[in-house]
């Protein structure tokens, strides 16, 4: 979906080629989106249909989950030293798409503590009490002014559980309008 498609080209834009990307989905729209991915972005990756979520996670660098899942789909087996999950479909009370098991052994990033345990990929774990605060490395923030320290080796295993934050809107905003106002096109709106 729209999610998927964003995560794709933010992770290009970062790192400008991938050496190959595995799409799974729970529904039919997999070889679809993997198709159309190819077409836009075949010069800076491979991009694969996989049937199952094993075959999606194994042995993958960065892992991305966009789903709308209330059961956990990555296990704890499939995942690989140094694996890391950027974790945006638990965007509500009880929804989850990680095992437990690999939140415990994690390093955890959230982009708000508050916002995180009601509903990011840890507020069902948080709520049954099988992990808690002190799981929680800490807030993206407290990461990027160096507060906190990111990845200390090769073989971490990391996750960053984003809910979205308003800033992200407001940053977002402010990239459009610097846009428009660069290509002169759009219409003032005073909101204010």
């Amino acid at each position: 979906g729209a999610q998927a498609r964003t995560q794709m080209a933010a992770l290009l834009y970062v790192y400008g080629k991938l050496e190959e990307v595995r799409v799974w989905s729970p529904g039919a729209t997999k070889e679809e989106f993997a198709s159309e991915m190819q077409l836009k972005y075949g010069d800076l990756c491979r991009i694969v249909p996989v049937d199952t979520v094993e075959e999606a996670v194994e042995n993958a660098d960065i892992v991305v989950t966009t789903t709308p899942s209330r059961k956990p789909l990555v296990m704890d087996d499939m995942v690989s030293p140094g694996m890391h999950f950027n974790c945006i479909g638990a965007d509500a009370p009880g929804k989850e798409e990680l095992d437990p098991a690999i939140l415990k052994r994690a390093k955890i990033v959230v982009d708000d503590w508050e916002q995180a345990i009601h509903s990011g990929e840890i507020n069902v774990p948080i709520s049954q009490g099988i992990i808690s605060r002190e799981n929680i490395l800490g807030e993206i923030g407290e990461v990027i002014a160096g507060l906190k320290p990111g990845r200390k080796s090769d073989e971490e295993i990391t996750i960053f559980t984003s809910t979205g934050l308003a800033v992200q809107d407001a940053v977002t905003a402010q990239i459009a309008y610097e846009k428009a106002l660069k290509k002169k096109v759009g219409r003032f709106i005073k909101i204010v």
